[in-house]
């Protein structure tokens, strides 16, 4: 195989209509260079706990933990222990990181026209100075560049949030953390703002992994013998009073579905019991997390924690590989979702609040223009988070803005997130955006919807103003 030199067009992601891309470039180069906002990701804190905390190999870093990477390696038939992936019996996995990275780069002509690709081209060239395209022939002179770069001090977490122009980054947290990697960082001088996000799911949900243990650490960080249904309350509003003096200004919430339902304090106690006892079938568990949704959000009005609810992934679908590796292995798949029949309790509750911010996010598609938009459009508490997951991707930024503003409009939504463990690749996640978001706006200003002033206000409220708002970090 050849090699080539690589490089990036300074025109990525723009119509190669002449007059539209014109646009697009103007439009691009007016929020290319503000700060990045990061309000959702999944960033270990520890990384900037530590001063001198390493990333390890380029193999740890790159493709050991990215479930996108190693996704799509295992879907042509690339053993996850051929990856170095941890098997949860602590059987053999391949343990030369070196080789790998050699798979990896034989493989990485899958990425083509992905956002994985996308990402993963801006981090080697732009990031790490790779300068040849990768391959099985240019593999060990990529790894070699990369592990040089790694070594560096400039490659330190705490010193790429600088380069990274990154203003704000949000962690997402377990209800049961202690948030000692946030005091931490806090009590180390550094200025880089790092909040943590109040993530109850391990806890509220009951068909969690280990729910009951979860319950048992919910004791012990909050102080509160929690064996009834109202203590239970009162130890997720203690940790949400703890999380927001650590900086926090928003919760997160997963469920398979919408579904909301009012218990009352006797139901939701017969069921919490029950579930102490280990007795709760899956309707229990269905109907107690569609009740504490209502509670959440009862919750934020109080406290004015935003509150984000991510919906429609059927967690871990391939259940070998969920009993051999664990969770967070690329086995997730999405689902139809109803978010006009499952949502209307809480909306009809809390909905009308201004005092909610209720962010949705959605794996469903065909959920956009039939009712999430219709549904931001109206309710007050109501905006849409960006595309998700899997539509975290050009064309899905594009089938997103096409569906979605006409109804809602611009300012019912919260701007972009990169909701990513992979750090590195912050930069490109939200250069991917910007770059799709003026692209789209450029469309609008040719085809004399908007004029070129609005278009850059538009430009610069998608790169930074609507999430820095929706997520109170103004």
């Amino acid at each position: 195989m050849s090699t080539s030199q690589w490089t990036l067009s300074p025109d990525r992601f723009f119509d190669p209509d002449p007059a539209q891309r014109r646009v697009a470039r103007d439009l691009y180069e007016a929020s290319a260079g503000l700060p990045l906002i990061c309000p959702h990701g999944h960033v270990d804190p520890q990384i900037f706990a530590n001063p001198d905390y390493s990333f390890g190999s380029p193999t740890e870093l790159l493709i050991i933990p990215d479930h996108y990477v190693t996704r799509m390696l295992y879907s042509v038939g690339v053993p996850l222990e051929a990856l170095g992936v941890p098997r949860l019996d602590g059987g053999p996995v391949e343990q030369d990181h070196r080789k790998i990275w050699q798979t990896f780069a034989e493989h990485f002509h899958l990425f083509r026209g992905t956002p994985s690709g996308a990402w993963l081209a801006a981090e080697l060239v732009g990031l790490f100075g790779v300068t040849e395209k990768l391959n099985g022939r240019t593999a060990q002179a990529a790894y070699d560049q990369i592990e040089a770069r790694l070594a560096e001090p400039a490659f330190r977490p705490r010193a790429l949030f600088e380069r990274f122009n990154i203003e704000v980054l949000c962690t997402t947290d377990a209800a049961t953390d202690t948030l000692a990697q946030h005091q931490t960082i806090r009590a180390s001088g550094w200025t880089g703002d790092i909040r943590p996000t109040f993530r109850p799911d391990a806890v509220v949900n009951l068909d969690a992994a280990g729910w009951r243990g979860n319950i048992d650490r919910l004791c012990q960080v909050s102080n509160i013998d929690v064996d009834s249904y109202s203590a239970f309350i009162q130890a997720l509003e203690q940790r949400r009073t703890v999380f927001k003096q650590l900086g926090a200004t928003a919760t997160d919430h997963a469920a398979v579905t919408a579904f909301t339902e009012r218990l009352s304090p006797a139901n939701a106690d017969v069921i919490f019991q029950l579930a102490l006892q280990n007795r709760t079938t899956a309707t229990d568990a269905r109907r107690f997390t569609g009740h504490m949704l209502l509670e959440m959000a009862r919750m934020s009005v109080e406290d004015g924690l935003v509150m984000q609810l991510h919906v429609g992934a059927v967690r871990n679908h391939n259940e070998p590989v969920y009993q051999r590796f664990g969770s967070d292995k690329g086995c997730d798949i999405p689902r139809a979702s109803d978010f006009v029949a499952d949502l209307r309790p809480l909306l009809n509750a809390y909905g009308n609040d201004p005092r909610l911010t209720l962010i949705l996010f959605t794996l469903d598609e065909t959920t956009y223009a039939r009712e999430l938009a219709p549904l931001a459009g109206h309710y007050p508490a109501v905006r849409l988070g960006p595309p998700w997951w899997f539509h975290d991707s050009f064309n899905g930024m594009r089938r997103y803005f096409d569906q979605v503003i006409e109804t809602a409009g611009l300012y019912n939504t919260a701007g972009f997130n990169d909701d990513t463990r992979a750090y590195p690749s912050i930069p490109a996640r939200h250069d991917l955006w910007r770059r799709a978001s003026a692209d789209w706006l450029a469309g609008l200003v040719v085809r004399h919807i908007v004029d070129e002033e609005e278009a850059h206000e538009m430009a610069c409220d998608l790169a930074y103003g609507l999430a820095k708002r929706a997520y109170k970090l103004a």
